[in-house]
């Protein structure tokens, strides 16, 4: 094989490469988005329904927390008690202060 013809399927080989590892975390992506728009959503209504103001900043702890919980445990319920757990006492300790 004449080094131009190596040198090419080297380069064919890295695209292919790069693409599928580019397609990878583009469907990590796309997955992560969804989760935390339905979390947000969830912990907007729990919020209201619970009479509490509204936060962004508070949902969007909540949902970091929830989203690396349940990608370690994969268990969907374990992660919203763990984290529905701390924003209730993040929320107590803050009302002291």
């Amino acid at each position: 094989m004449k080094a131009s013809e190596y040198r090419f399927f080297i380069f064919v080989n890295l695209i292919i490469l790069f693409n599928s590892f580019n397609s990878y975390y583009l469907a990590q992506t796309k997955q992560n988005s969804i989760i935390k728009l339905f979390c947000l959503q969830s912990v907007k209504e729990e919020m209201l329904k619970s009479e509490i103001v509204y936060s962004e900043e508070i949902a969007k702890e909540t949902c970091d927390c929830y989203y690396e919980e349940f990608t370690q445990t994969a268990s969907h319920q374990d992660a919203k008690t763990k984290c529905k757990l701390e924003t209730k006492e993040n929320l107590n300790h803050n009302r002291k202060i």
